[in-house]
């Protein structure tokens, strides 16, 4: 066996039809990094009679003078549990990128080692758990486990079966956050390649690029790959449903000072105050309609990129105004996107949660959130370095070379 370089209408076929297929393995990405700094390989380990038996995407960029690295974003398309062919997979790799000066090559592979309980966060482990063994035979570098994200990618990702979906199985605190996106007449749209930079705009992080995500959309929309959704305030929609609120509350208010004044019992007085809160709240929704109707603007408050990839789409960045939270659009976008695919494909993946899943850790907001939806979660493999030159990776590790490099403030995946 030997490995070649692949060109692209090869590597595509063997892509499409492995079982670990992912857009990240994709042609299309390695475009998207070849505009962010990086060069690309498509490689494949091909047999005696030229079938293909691995291949993979490797990402190249220089580091620490006149060498490289290497990164296979999402791992390599390979059986993983064939022992003999990761032997032969990993020497191979190793001689033909030693003469290309690369130190190591990166990698967390698209395999899922357990499923997290949503009632008590136990982890149910499966049989790819014994693929670290393998790898670590093959003398692949096990980085840290990481709970947040500290890796290049999640380790810790949630998935919605679209198939089986239904707004049932949302959590009350979903449904009702859902519903009050509704009440303040946001609208859910498709949008066009023009539109990019209204929701690059939305994007509240400083960037070394802050043309990434339009990079990224120009990448995977050549083959229609990818979706921009956003989502806005239709005012006039607004106005009607708080002046009908705010009336309501006012029937309900009139009849609550009918009953204090009769009943001065502590619980009136608590149920009179509460609807005075209330009722402020919704005058204050009455003039905010009133003035966006007025202005005759289309306030865009929230937006995603979706990437399509075989019967899976991955909601690879979402934005919110953080002016307009009070709307909670992030809510009300990622039930539409939900509703949007679940006739045409089978899986949502709504990209990284972490693994601390107690209230206190800093993403426990993101995490509520996103099982507010009622996904699987699924623990991956975790994050590998296949070392080849092993005295230049101790120097980079050494020098810090290799914390600057990926560390996530400066790079952008």
């Amino acid at each position: 066996m030997h490995i070649e370089t692949l060109n692209i209408e090869e590597f595509n076929l063997y892509q499409k039809e492995h079982h670990l297929s992912n857009f990240y393995q994709t042609v299309n990405y390695g475009m998207l990094k070849a505009e962010n700094g990086y060069d690309y390989d498509l490689i494949g380990l091909k047999d005696e009679s030229g079938t293909i038996q691995a291949a993979s995407l490797i990402l190249l960029k220089q580091i620490g003078g006149q060498s490289y690295y290497g990164y296979a974003p999402r791992g390599f398309l390979i059986d993983y549990n064939n022992e003999g062919l990761m032997n032969i997979f990993t020497t191979k790799l190793k001689e033909y990128y030693a003469t290309k000066k690369v130190i190591f090559i990166k990698l967390n592979p698209y395999i899922p080692i357990g499923e997290i309980n949503k009632k008590d966060f136990s982890i149910t482990y499966n049989k790819n758990i014994d693929i670290r063994n393998i790898l670590n035979s093959n003398d692949y570098k096990k980085l840290a486990d990481n709970l947040y994200f500290e890796a290049q990618l999640p380790r810790f990702n949630a998935f919605v079966d679209l198939k089986t979906f239904k707004s049932s199985v949302l959590s009350k605190n979903n449904r009702n956050k859902i519903k009050k996106g509704i009440r303040k007449g946001l609208v859910f749209e498709k949008a066009s390649k023009e539109q990019i930079d209204i929701f690059n705009n939305m994007l509240n992080e400083e960037s070394q690029n802050p043309y990434y995500y339009r990079d990224y959309y120009a990448a995977f929309a050549k083959e229609d790959d990818i979706d921009l959704f956003l989502v806005s305030i239709d005012y006039n929609i607004f106005l009607q449903n708080s002046e009908y609120i705010y009336n309501n509350e006012l029937n309900r208010n009139s009849l609550l000072n009918d009953k204090l004044i009769r009943y001065g019992t502590e619980k009136n007085i608590n149920a009179k105050m509460a609807s005075d809160k209330v009722l402020l709240t919704y005058k204050d929704d009455v003039l905010e309609a009133s003035k966006g109707l007025g202005n005759q603007e289309k306030k865009y408050i929230a937006g995603a990129l979706v990437v399509k990839h075989n019967n899976m789409v991955t909601i690879i960045k979402s934005t919110f105004d953080k002016n307009y939270k009070r709307f909670v659009p992030n809510y009300f976008l990622y039930y539409n996107i939900i509703k949007y695919y679940q006739d045409s494909f089978n899986y949502l993946d709504l990209n990284g949660i972490v693994g601390n899943f107690k209230d206190e850790n800093p993403y426990s907001g993101l995490n509520r959130f996103k099982l507010g939806f009622n996904p699987h979660i699924y623990e991956f493999i975790g994050e590998y370095d296949l070392i080849i030159n092993a005295k230049l990776y101790e120097t980079l590790l050494r020098n810090g070379f290799l914390q600057n490099e990926f560390d996530k403030k400066n790079s952008s995946w």
